[in-house]
């Protein structure tokens, strides 16, 4: 698995990660419009049963995504030179955080977009200030880690291409073009396939 990532061609990751997702979302979009249009009285519900299905389009995209990261960041980790060490530990640690946390958030936000709290609004205020404040915490440090494992992955790309330890200056090209995906991937998913058949 982690050599067909890498082995993959720009175009073949580009419409993997952002083309199916797309389309699916599309579709989707069209369906609520066309029922929308369709019904004589506007009904607000109708929308969001349909919304349950974006969390999935998320989710198909995160996984794709974090492969991707996973496939990078390991498999070339034979490429590097042997007198240079790299923290793998730290980069699978940082890594599996992010994906643990918005499978959560995701799966809570199906649960609890069912839940009705119209009821008693005021019983619920404390749930939700305390909740705002845990995930805006949890929200920073996904964020610190998101960065750390695009960071790791450009680090990983540019060591195994200059065969030599690397500071961030060397790799500061491939962490903007990672950090701009739709844009880096056709740019760096090249350079990957030619160090594959080196």
């Amino acid at each position: 698995m982690i050599n067909a990532f890498l082995k993959a061609k720009h175009w073949q990751l580009f419409g993997l990660i952002f083309g199916i997702p797309m389309v699916l979302q599309f579709v989707m979009v069209g369906i609520i419009i066309s029922n929308l249009a369709t019904q004589s009285n506007l009904d607000p519900d109708l929308m969001f049963n349909y919304m349950k299905f974006f969390p999935l389009f998320i989710i198909l995209f995160m996984v794709i995504f974090f492969a991707w990261f996973w496939a990078v960041a390991i498999g070339l980790q034979k490429k590097v030179p042997e007198n240079l060490s790299m923290k793998v530990k730290k980069f699978k640690v940082f890594f599996f955080i992010p994906l643990v946390y918005l499978s959560v958030f995701l799966i809570s936000f199906a649960v609890f977009e069912d839940f009705s709290f119209s009821s008693n609004i005021e019983s619920y205020a404390e749930f939700f200030f305390g909740c705002f404040f845990l995930i805006s915490f949890l929200h920073l440090f996904v964020i610190f880690c998101m960065y750390y494992i695009m960071f790791f992955v450009a680090k990983t790309i540019k060591t195994v291409e200059l065969q030599r330890q690397v500071k961030f200056g060397d790799f500061a090209g491939e962490f903007f073009l990672i950090l701009y995906y739709p844009i880096g991937i056709w740019i760096i998913q090249p350079k990957i396939n030619k160090m594959m058949e080196e």
